[in-house]
C-alpha cells in the first residue's frame, strides 16, 4: 500500500475519520491505530506480521528485564540487541554475505561442496531496517536509564508500528512518541493545514519531480550508460541526486502529514540537505532521523570525538561504513559509506567542520560538498562498480549533444533544484492563509491540486526508493 496510491488514500480516510470518533475513548483510539498499523504492514505480506510482531515483543520483555532484574541487565541487553539484529541478518544479509564469501572462494579457485540457492529466494520485509532501529532505541535507552519501561504491550507495539512511519521513516524515538500518546487528542486548523500541505508538498516532490526524472531520465542513464553522451549522463547523475532526495523526503512530508492529521508530530527528517556546507552538516540536514541514531548509539558508544584524534577517525569511518551497509546488502552501498566516512575525515584534517567565516569560503565549501554527494551517489544508484565506474566515464568522455534531452527534463531538473532552498518561512506563511481558508475554498484547493497530480503522474504507480531498505 503506497502513499501516492489510492488504496493508501481510502485506507487512511477511513482510519482518520474512525480515530476522532473514537476522540473521548483514548484507549479504543490506541487499539485502532494499532490494528490499522499491522493491517497496513500486513497488506504487503501478511506472513511477516510475525516478524514485527516477535521484534516488538523480545525487545518489550527484555527492556523490561533489564530494570526488573538489575544483575543480569546486561544479559537482557545481550538477548534484545542480539534477536533484532539476528532477525535482520538474515532476513536482509544472508544472500550477500554467502555471494561475498563464494566470491572470495572464487579468488582462490575453491567453491563450496553445496549450494545455497535458497539464501537468494529470501524476500527481504518492507520496513524492517526502520522498525528494528526503533526497538532497539527503546531497549538501550530503558537500559541506560533514560527512559522508563512501557508497562503496556499496545502502546509499545503502537510505537514500533506506527502505520505513517513505518516503512521508511523517520525513525521514531521512544522517548517522543510514548508521551504523545497520553497528550489530549485535538485537531486544530492549523494542525490540519500543516498536515494537509506536508502530504501535498509530498505528493508533487514524489510525482512531479522524483517519478518523472527516475522514467524520463535517471533510468535510461544508468541502466544503458554507454548509450548516452556526457550531457545526457551529468543531467542523470545530477537527475538520481534531486531524484533520491525528492522521493524520500516526499516519504517523510507524508508520514509526518499523515500523522498530524492524527494529532502526532514526528521529528523533521530532511532540511536543505544540498546548502551544506561540509559533509557533517549535509548529514544533519539529510535522513536526519539516521544520523542521529547512528550518532547517538553507534559513533557515540565507540568513544565518539572524546579519544585522541586518530580514535576519532576510527569511529567516523566505522559508522560510515556501517551506514552504508544499513541501506543495502550490496558492496557498492559499503563503497558509499565508505567515501562518506572518508570525506569526514579529510574534512576534519582540513579544518573545514568548522564554520566558514567569509561568504565566498561558504560558497566554495557548499558547492564541493555537494558535488562529492552528488559523485558517490553515483555508486548508492549503481548495481556495480563497473556500472558506477561506465557512468562516471561516460560523463567525462562520451560524446557531445543534448540528443535525449527534452526540455521538460531540463525544466523539472531546474524546478526541483530550485524549490530545493524554496525559504521556509514563505512555505509557513502559505500554510497559514490555506489555514484562514474558508473551508469548500479548501476543498476546491484539494480537489484541482489532485486533478493536476492525476494528469501528471505516469501510468504506473513508482514505489520509493527507500522501501527496498
Amino acid at each position: 500500500m503506497l502513499f501516492n496510491s489510492i488504496p493508501y488514500l481510502l485506507f487512511f480516510l477511513v482510519v482518520f475519520w474512525t480515530f476522532w470518533a473514537l476522540v473521548r475513548r483514548p484507549g479504543a483510539q490506541r487499539w485502532l491505530l494499532l490494528a490499522a498499523s499491522l493491517f497496513f504492514y500486513g497488506f504487503w505480506n501478511p506472513a511477516y506480521l510475525s516478524l514485527i510482531l516477535g521484534v516488538t515483543a523480545v525487545t518489550w520483555v527484555c527492556a523490561a528485564r533489564t530494570r526488573t532484574d538489575p544483575a543480569r541487565r546486561r544479559l537482557y541487553l545481550t538477548l534484545g540487541v542480539g534477536a533484532s539484529l539476528a532477525v535482520l541478518a538474515v532476513f536482509k544479509y544472508t544472500g550477500f554475505a554467502l555471494s561475498s564469501f563464494e566470491m572470495l572462494l572464487g579468488l582462490f579457485d575453491a567453491s563450496l561442496p553445496f549450494s545455497f540457492a535458497f539464501a537468494r529466494k529470501i524476500v527481504l520485509p518492507v520496513g524492517i531496517s526502520f522498525y528494528t532501529f526503533q526497538s532497539l532505541s527503546y531497549l538501550v535507552d530503558v537500559y541506560r536509564g533514560d527512559l522508563q519501561p512501557e508497562p503496556s504491550p499496545v502502546r509499545y507495539a503502537l510505537y514500533v508500528s506506527f502505520f505513517p512511519q513505518l516503512v521508511a521513516g523517520p525513525i521514531v524515538r521512544a522517548t517522543d512518541f510514548l508521551p504523545q500518546l497520553d497528550a489530549p487528542r485535538a485537531l486544530t486548523d492549523d494542525q490540519a493545514a500543516r498536515g494537509l500541505s506536508l502530504i501535498a508538498i509530498g505528493l508533487f516532490k514524489k510525482i512531479v519531480i522524483a517519478d518523472y526524472l527516475a522514467i524520463n531520465l535517471v533510468d535510461r542513464v544508468f541502466d544503458t550508460p554507454e548509450m548516452m553522451s556526457s550531457p545526457e549522463t551529468l543531467a542523470g547523475i545530477y537527475g538520481y541526486t534531486l531524484q533520491i532526495f525528492c522521493d524520500f523526503s516526499a516519504y517523510s512530508d507524508i508520514a509526518i502529514g499523515s500523522a498530524l492529521l492524527l494529532g502526532f508530530t514526528l521529528p523533521e527528517n530532511f532540511r536543505a540537505p544540498f546548502l551544506a556546507q561540509n559533509l557533517s552538516d549535509f548529514w544533519r540536514r539529510w535522513h536526519i532521523s539516521l544520523s542521529t541514531w547512528l550518532r547517538d548509539y553507534l559513533y557515540i558508544p565507540l568513544g565518539g570525538s572524546r579519544c585522541p584524534a586518530w580514535r576519532t577517525q576510527v569511529n567516523l569511518g566505522i559508522t560510515m561504513l556501517l551506514g552504508g551497509l544499513w541501506h543495502g546488502p550490496a558492496w557498492t552501498f559499503v563503497f558509499w559509506g565508505f567515501l562518506h566516512g572518508a570525506g569526514l575525515i579529510v574534512m576534519r584534517a582540513v579544518g573545514w567542520h568548522r564554520p566558514a567565516t567569509s561568504w565566498p569560503s561558504r560558497i566554495l565549501r557548499t558547492l564541493a560538498t555537494f558535488h562529492f554527494v552528488v559523485f558517490a551517489f553515483v555508486f548508492f544508484r549503481a548495481g556495480t562498480f563497473s556500472g558506477a565506474v561506465t557512468v562516471l566515464r561516460r560523463a567525462v568522455d562520451g560524446p557531445g549533444g543534448l540528443m535525449n534531452l527534452p526540455w521538460t527534463v531540463l525544466l523539472v531538473l531546474a524546478v526541483g533544484f530550485g524549490l530545493h532552498g524554496f525559504p521556509r518561512a514563505f512555505t509557513d506563511r502559505g500554510v497559514a492563509l490555506f489555514a484562514r481558508l474558508w473551508s469548500p475554498a479548501q476543498a476546491v484547493l484539494i480537489l484541482a491540486f489532485a486533478f493536476f497530480l492525476q494528469k501528471v503522474a505516469s501510468t504506473d504507480v513508482v514505489p520509493f526508493i527507500y522501501f527496498q531498505f
